[in-house]
């Protein structure tokens, strides 16, 4: 039977293949993260607790961060919160309710954020949902582009006033390799006239994760707050669980071996998240996408300055920013 790896090896892989990525890509890496610490800085990090994002919350708890772990299943997060302390020695990591399939439950989160922290330094928008059936968020949005994409739209938007207040603040965009396959139907967002697509819809939503980050960034130039995207590699996490790959034999029997060599443990995909952060050389670089811990041009697609406005426009009518933005305003 194929292993969870092989399933989210085969997905993300089988989907860029055709676009003549070649597998060495996959592992490509720079120097690692440095040594820095980030004392004194409040981080969020969502979708953490497992995988990647735990992995990410635990290094930057050591670096002696205070970290914010945000996510939907609070027991899962109260547990990871508690095994991120007794690793890291660092009392200054708490679990917190945010699910991003809730426009509700993220401006929820945002307000107790901007109630209860005088700043936030780094935020590093993790959480995603991968290749699952056609589930609908509660406000209606298709699963994986309103989590993946609308949900961090949003949250990020409704915390910048905090970010500003930091010095360097980063803000980091986990994407995918699969971004490459993405195109962004501006006609049917949310997949509500044509034939679902798990695979496409999963490739628009990564797609709009690198098209965000580069528009975000020219809407924060001078602000002090930096913004860029990445792919993480393909990782050992539960984020391929949807893919229903394990059942094919081909997959179990062919792809497998051909796979193994591509994986990576959590904690080698969370570097790059982890270096985006603390690297001091990455001071004052922005909109910018990394591939691994290498800086690398994304998808044609995902440089079209068009239609990372025109997304970020659909967006915020689809969330109601500026509604959010006055709420938030209101003594």
């Amino acid at each position: 039977m194929l292993t969870n790896k092989y399933v989210v090896a085969a997905s993300v892989v089988g989907t860029v293949l055709g676009g003549g990525i070649l597998l060495k890509d996959y592992r490509r890496s720079g120097n690692g993260p440095s040594k820095a610490m980030i004392t004194g800085k409040t981080v969020i990090v969502t979708g953490a607790n497992t995988g990647i994002g735990k992995e990410t919350a635990m290094d930057l708890a050591r670096r002696g961060g205070k970290v914010i772990m945000a996510c939907r299943d609070m027991e899962k997060c109260e547990n990871a919160a508690r095994e991120v302390r007794g690793q890291t020695l660092n009392h200054n990591v708490y679990a917190k309710h945010l699910d991003l399939a809730s426009t509700k439950s993220i401006k929820e989160f945002a307000r107790s954020i901007r109630k209860e922290e005088e700043h936030v330094d780094i935020l590093i928008n993790n959480a995603a949902v991968m290749r699952c059936p056609h589930w609908k968020t509660e406000d209606n949005f298709e699963m994986q582009f309103g989590v993946n994409h609308l949900g961090h739209f949003l949250l990020t938007n409704l915390l910048l006033e905090k970010m500003k207040r930091s010095v360097n603040s980063r803000i980091i965009n986990v994407s995918s390799l699969a971004h490459i396959a993405g195109e962004i139907d501006f006609d049917d967002l949310n997949w509500e006239k044509k034939k679902y697509n798990t695979k496409a819809a999963y490739c628009q939503s990564k797609l709009a994760n690198v098209l965000f980050t580069n528009e975000l960034a020219k809407r924060l130039q001078g602000t002090g707050v930096t913004t860029n995207s990445l792919h993480p590699g393909v990782a050992d996490t539960e984020l391929g669980r949807h893919t229903g790959m394990h059942k094919s034999t081909f997959s179990s029997t062919v792809l497998a071996p051909l796979f193994w060599f591509l994986v990576k443990s959590p904690k080698e995909a969370a570097q790059p998240s982890i270096y985006l952060a603390v690297n001091e050389e990455l001071a004052g670089i922005s909109g910018k996408y990394f591939n691994g811990l290498k800086e690398k041009e994304p998808a044609p697609q995902a440089l079209d300055e068009e239609t990372a406005r025109r997304l970020w426009v659909e967006s915020a009518k689809l969330v109601h920013l500026d509604d959010a933005l006055k709420e938030f305003e209101a003594p």
